[in-house]
């Protein structure tokens, strides 16, 4: 399976990835633009992210613009609900306002930072991601 890490820190990054490394061929991007330019190239080559995790608060286009832009995409693009990548937010603002935007903005979870190994397989197994 293909997977998306977002986040500016580079040590979440590697962190990220290598958590997910024996489940996924894994990506990664330093901000939000990076990250959409990235899910066009995969979608452009028929190899659309079935994951993608992704930090809130990045410079310049921040998780929210991004989950929001990927979430047009995939709608004008006719992409059945049951088809659209799983997108996992993650913040390190557990506030109520946070967690209700990452949904209004199509998010399908959200993970408080620091991610633990446990929590992410837990979330990923509820998804069916992995087994």
């Amino acid at each position: 399976m293909k997977s998306l890490v977002v986040d500016d820190d580079e040590l979440s990054r590697v962190v990220l990835k290598e958590m997910l490394a024996s489940n996924y061929d894994c990506d990664i991007a330093s901000d939000g633009e990076e990250a959409f330019k990235l899910y066009l190239n995969a979608m452009d080559a028929m190899r659309p992210y079935d994951l993608i995790l992704m930090d809130i608060v990045m410079p310049g286009c921040d998780g929210h613009t991004a989950l929001a832009k990927i979430r047009a995409h995939e709608k004008g693009c006719g992409i059945e609900a049951s088809k659209i990548a799983k997108i996992i937010m993650l913040t390190s603002l557990d506030d109520p306002k946070t967690i209700l935007e990452c949904y209004q903005n199509g998010a399908t979870s959200y993970l408080v930072k620091p991610v633990s190994n446990t929590k992410l397989i837990q979330v990923l197994k509820n998804f069916r991601l992995i087994c």
